[in-house]
């Protein structure tokens, strides 16, 4: 099996590609959320890059979200010791915290490539995103309220960009697909492709295009977008700890507990 990994490769033309990997359909442990968050926020330091784009690969998911082996972690260590799990459960829900405030941050545009399925914080990458591409293929789901969690700390991003209505919908109807056309129309997703050639071609013309703008004007930019988000760093981490308290219910420990017995 692959391992997981996330790697930046930026081109001569100034363009930094943010890869992630996770072999269980791109799912996010709490050592590869900090990784991606220092690299979005060491690429948007780099002057020699222009522009970011966060993509991952594999033929599954774009990002399944949470890890499910994390929460069984912290379900277990809550059997024996509830304080130490308290304290697993917010560092790892904090993780996803860390890569939407660097995405925020970052003094460039940061361009977001969804080939597939997004879940949970999937969908919260998806949103933190300054522009986001996607396929035919890339149906979104917040799951969280299903296993008992609710979607806390991505919620701001998801709700800056499709609305309280919108992200009401997804959080009460946490068992539906919405389909791409449907994240399109609500402003989730900018374009949408029949399949990632298409995708990867419209991806390079505005990367390349914004990697000649005028690095100021990038800058300025990006503030007037994300103006009025500037308490997220602390209002992101205060929804981890809502979501590490909650991984600590009985309701969901039993729901994780139970799953594992099952597979």
């Amino acid at each position: 099996m692959e391992k997981a990994f996330v790697k930046t490769d930026l081109s001569k033309d100034g363009i930094a590609t943010i890869t992630f990997f996770h072999p269980q359909s791109n799912s996010l442990p709490g050592e590869i959320l900090r990784e991606l968050a220092k690299q979005i926020e060491d690429a948007g330091n780099n002057p020699d890059a222009k522009v970011i784009v966060l993509q991952s690969i594999g033929d599954k998911a774009f990002c399944a979200g949470a890890s499910f082996d994390e929460l069984l972690i912290i379900a277990e260590t809550a059997l024996t010791d509830m304080e130490a799990a308290r304290q697993k459960g917010k560092v790892f829900f904090s993780g996803f915290a860390l890569v939407i405030n660097a995405i925020r941050k970052a003094p460039k545009f940061v361009l977001g490539r969804v080939h597939s399925k997004a879940v949970g914080g999937g969908v919260g990458i998806a949103s933190a995103v300054d522009y986001c591409f996607a396929t035919t293929n890339a149906s979104v789901k917040l799951s969280e309220l299903a296993v008992g969690i609710g979607p806390f700390v991505v919620g701001p991003a998801v709700q800056r960009k499709v609305g309280l209505s919108a992200f009401s919908q997804m959080s009460i109807n946490a068992t539906e697909w919405y389909s791409a056309e449907w994240a399109r129309a609500k402003g989730l997703f900018y374009e949408v492709y029949e399949n990632t050639e298409e995708m990867d071609k419209a991806i390079q013309k505005l990367a390349q295009q914004l990697a000649k703008s005028n690095p100021d004007a990038v800058r300025q930019l990006k503030k007037v977008f994300w103006e009025g988000t500037e308490h997220w760093d602390d209002l992101l981490i205060q929804r981890s700890g809502i979501s590490g308290e909650l991984v600590l219910s009985e309701y969901t420990r039993n729901f994780i507990l139970s799953f594992k017995k099952k597979v």
